[in-house]
């Protein structure tokens, strides 16, 4: 996996009081304010923000959290951090990050499966598709501590756990929550047209028009539509780290630490497979007819 070094944003967490029991985003900003900016302070005089029983409280779960960060072990500050504040796991936990996307038949009824999943790590990306290689993945996506997805939470990863009946056990920032506390509402492409993120020969390709891609392929064999549908599903997950990475210094804004932990933009790999637009228009025209 590609090695991120460089950047201090791993330190985001130690910064974090709101993952403590009966510490709220508007304490945690009061104890900032009040020059309590990092778990190390905790050892030395405390401020006077706050009442004695909360300060007893942080105080109580403070080894557990260094325990924890020490053990590397993302899950834990997942389960506590509201969903709107997981993207302070990122920078720390990026070397173990899988950004993941996958493509189905259908919502979820009976019959529907999955037919394509890309991960992607940082440095590689690996393809799983429906009768070739699908039962690869669960192997694969155990490597990873943190999963990174865009409404994952609701449809992909409970679908995965379905399909294989498996329990995925990685810890997950689901950007759709972070990207609606920021004011970014709507599906995938419609928040990556707002923040300037282009899918080229994709950009009239959706979660419906998969469906048909992945119905010409079956009906046909021709790989070009299979081609296409991985072309889609790619682009799905190498937009989501230029997306993780700038609502981590988005969300670094309401902090006193932007200046610190802001991390730079990712260059973003080419899609490792090519998008047939004579395909596309040629299933496109077949449903308006």
């Amino acid at each position: 996996m590609r090695k991120f070094t460089g950047h201090s944003g791993g330190r985001v967490l130690q910064n974090t009081f709101c993952h403590i029991p009966s510490i709220s985003l508007k304490t945690e900003l009061r104890l900032w304010e009040a020059g309590l900016h990092s778990w190390d302070q905790c050892a030395g005089p405390l401020p006077g923000a706050l009442s004695k029983r909360k300060l007893s409280t942080i105080m109580a779960h403070l080894p557990e959290s260094h325990a924890q960060l020490a053990a590397s072990n993302p899950r834990y500050f997942a389960e506590h951090l509201p969903s709107s504040e997981q993207w302070r796991l990122f920078a720390r936990f990026r070397n173990t990050t899988a950004f993941l996307d996958i493509e189905t038949t259908g919502l979820g009824g009976p019959g529907d499966h999955i037919t394509t999943i890309v991960l992607y790590d940082g440095r590689s990306v690996r393809h799983y598709v429906h009768g070739q290689n699908l039962n690869d993945f669960p192997a694969a996506v155990a490597a990873y501590s943190l999963l990174v997805t865009f409404n994952g939470k609701c449809f992909d990863v409970p679908f995965i756990e379905r399909s294989f009946g498996i329990k995925l056990t990685s810890a997950h920032i689901d950007l759709r929550y972070v990207l609606k506390s920021l004011g970014y509402t709507g599906g995938l492409k419609a928040v990556e047209v707002k923040l300037g993120l282009d899918r080229k020969d994709l950009r009239d390709v959706d979660g419906y028009f998969a469906v048909l891609l992945w119905q010409e392929y079956r009906r046909r064999g021709d790989p070009r539509a299979l081609e296409t549908l991985l072309a889609y599903n790619a682009a799905d997950v190498l937009n989501l780290e230029p997306l993780m990475v700038t609502a981590f210094n988005m969300k670094l804004k309401g902090t006193p630490f932007h200046d610190m932990h802001c991390l730079g933009m990712p260059a973003t790999p080419a899609i490792p497979f090519r998008a047939d637009r004579g395909m596309i228009e040629r299933i496109r025209g077949s449903i308006w007819r």
